[in-house]
């Protein structure tokens, strides 16, 4: 029997216009989509009649199937000689354990293609008007993750500063520690930040602030996941509201 092969496609930040070309004919032709829980069904609405849809949802401490129950069904799927697409918010390969499937499945002898999507960084920069580099503020851009094992242990230094932006994902339920974290690495309190939430979607919500008000700025607006939290000088640019933050804080 035929193997078939696993796509890995990034779905983009959420509308179903920001998709690839190569993603939408992928999905469109897909006899097995296996998806996050952040697809919409716009995108979904794309599958075939007969498509089989299978939502591994992931969620904080609660995990509708394990990962490497994820990978297993996977390799079975592409073992019984049908093509999968598993799609991913965003990109594969950024926070999106794109690589952990792409591992299991080439050490299984199937097939893998990798399509990538717009990032979420990519998509919240875009439709917040914050631009994530720019000539004047920021030639260097990070992205980490706000929620794993061992945060308080990481060294951020020199991940956010003068010249740079830190793009923070799965950071809004640890935002007190990403705060207390970046200022004892040596970030000043005045820096800008800004809390985007679900990007380039009808309800996004762009929250700005200052990095000691961080924890407050996202319990006060009650922000939920999927958020990204963008921290640097690209986020105050030509905000005069950000401004008189800043003014307020240093009278302090």
């Amino acid at each position: 029997m035929q193997i078939g092969t696993i796509y890995l496609v990034g779905a983009g930040p959420g509308p179903v216009n920001l998709l690839t070309l190569r993603a939408a004919r992928l999905i469109e032709g897909a006899q097995v989509i296996v998806h996050d829980g952040l697809i919409g069904p716009d995108i979904l609405s794309l599958a075939r009649r007969d498509a089989r849809l299978i939502s591994v949802a992931k969620q904080r401490a609660r995990h509708t199937m394990p990962q490497e129950e994820i990978n297993a069904l996977l390799i079975r799927e592409a073992l019984a000689g049908r093509d999968v697409v598993r799609l991913k918010g965003g990109d594969p390969f950024i926070f999106g354990r794109g690589g952990e499937e792409a591992e299991a499945a080439s050490a299984a002898g199937v097939p893998v293609e990798v399509v990538p999507g717009i990032s979420a960084a990519q998509g919240a920069g875009a439709a917040a008007q914050i631009a994530l580099t720019h000539r004047d503020a920021s030639s260097i851009v990070s992205f980490v993750a706000g929620q794993c094992k061992g945060l308080a242990e990481q060294n951020w230094s020199g991940l956010a500063g003068k010249g740079r932006t830190l793009v923070i994902y799965m950071g809004v339920s640890t935002a007190p520690q990403i705060a207390d974290k970046l200022m004892s690495d040596g970030l000043t309190p005045d820096v800008p930040v800004a809390v985007i939430e679900n990007a380039a979607r009808p309800e996004m919500r762009v929250l700005r602030g200052l990095l000691a008000g961080l924890p407050e700025l996202v319990e006060a607006n009650a922000v939920k996941s999927p958020a990204l939290i963008v921290i640097g000088d690209v986020t105050a640019r030509d905000n005069a509201a950000l401004a008189a933050i800043a003014k307020e804080h240093a009278a302090q």
